[in-house]
């Protein structure tokens, strides 16, 4: 059987990207390995090793990396419109379904049993996240500067207040520092074509009008000072800094959209990620319920849901563009990138970074959570949590937990009453 990948037909990966989109579960890991699975093994679409260095590059960039390989896998097997198919498809299913469920959720907070719902939901949140940050602190915090850095990380964010872009940089600068002299050895260089800087320049033009133009006629045509303006211009800056996945960035994010905004509460910020985790695709379209909360609560058109529909649709448009901007830029020189040897210890102060916010996003919620249940809810509370950890922990699916758990505190509500 020969080595040499085979390049499928347009409508065969259409077809493919379509299906990934609807049934990526899991998680980034997860949909990686659906990824992996059938487009090196089975289709045998792409190369371990050009899987494998795309990969490593995704992972140097802010956003969602599975959504970006896909993206770049994409663009391998059918230039840039393949690209911008498997990036669109990546995140076109999930973010309708979430609009669905966002809608769901706010139309139905006059019926009593939501409440259950949503408290179930909260607590399986707390459990996703305590998952998270075993799974990411085993597999990052091998070395006492790691260690160092994710403590200082919670510390600055927790008690001292510093902006998370500033944590960020400061923990990038230190894994920079710290890896100048160590020694890598280099991968071996790939025989693709050397890229052209005009024509990378070229597509960054392209997408970069495409990401902000729309942006500027919605200021133009409701005003700067709309909720639609405001939370194209936060998102669009929040999409540069989510290094490290959703959970890194929530924290500002939800720190923003709640505290300096205006656009929700903390127990909504709380039941939207859980929504996100019933659905398909990044984890990160929680910004996509974040800015249907937005229109919502603050709406630009006379109909609410008209609104909170086109605020979210924002949302997904500028959270998503920088994503396809980047990759798309940078898909002809992912070989050099891959070899940059900064930039992924850069990347391995970030990460250890990742682990500090991510304690602090769980201390958050879980003292959110507690503080304002009685001692029957917060012991159930507490139940769930853990049970929605060893799940995770034992390979359940996520969107099997969350769903139980909500049924479980719409149980709890019931009995209560």
């Amino acid at each position: 059987m020969s080595d040499t990948p085979e390049r499928p037909r347009f409508a065969a990966a259409l077809r493919f990207w379509l299906l990934l989109g609807c049934i990526s579960f899991g998680g980034p890991a997860g949909q990686i390995a659906i990824m992996h699975t059938e487009l090196v093994d089975r289709r045998r679409w792409v190369d371990e090793h050009a899987f494998t260095r795309a990969l490593d590059v995704c992972m140097l960039l802010p956003g969602p990396e599975a959504m970006q390989l896909a993206t770049w896998i994409g663009w391998r097997l059918h230039g840039l419109r393949g690209g911008l198919v498997a990036g669109g498809l990546f995140v076109l299913p999930a973010s309708l379904l979430l609009a669905g469920l966002s809608w769901m959720y706010f139309a139905g907070q006059s019926i009593p049993l939501v409440g259950g719902v949503v408290f179930g939901l909260q607590a399986a949140v707390l459990g996703l996240l305590a998952a998270a940050l075993e799974r990411l602190g085993r597999r990052v915090l091998k070395t006492t500067t790691s260690r160092l850095v994710a403590l200082g990380s919670l510390i600055a964010v927790a008690a001292a207040h510093v902006a998370f872009p500033w944590v960020m940089l400061a923990a990038a600068l230190i894994g920079w520092w710290m890896g100048r002299k160590r020694e890598v050895d280099a991968p071996p260089a790939s025989d693709a074509p050397s890229p052209s800087i005009a024509r990378s320049a070229g597509v960054f033009a392209l997408l970069a009008t495409a990401w902000l133009a729309p942006l500027a006629a919605l200021a133009a045509w409701l005003g700067r000072d709309s909720t639609s303006a405001a939370v194209g211009s936060f998102l669009s800056r929040a999409a540069l800094l989510t290094f490290g996945g959703a959970y890194a960035v929530l924290p500002y994010v939800a720190g923003e959209a709640v505290h300096t905004y205006g656009w929700l509460s903390t127990e909504r910020m709380m039941a939207g990620l859980a929504l996100a985790e019933t659905t398909p695709g990044p984890l990160v379209l929680v910004l996509e319920y974040v800015g249907f909360a937005a229109g919502w609560s603050h709406p630009d058109l006379p109909s609410t849901t008209g609104s909170a529909l086109l605020t979210a649709a924002v949302a997904v448009w500028a959270t998503f563009m920088p994503s396809l901007l980047l990759v798309l830029t940078l898909a002809p020189w992912v070989d050099r990138v891959g070899r940059w040897r900064a930039a992924a210890a850069a990347l391995s102060g970030i990460t250890a970074a990742v682990v500090g916010v991510i304690a602090q996003l769980a201390l958050w919620f879980g003292a959110t959570l507690l503080s304002r249940s009685d001692v029957a809810h917060g012991v159930v509370a507490v139940v769930l949590a853990a049970g929605v950890f060893v799940g995770t922990r034992r390979g359940m699916a996520v969107y099997a937990l969350v769903p139980a758990c909500g049924v479980i505190g719409m149980l709890l509500d019931m009995a209560l009453r």
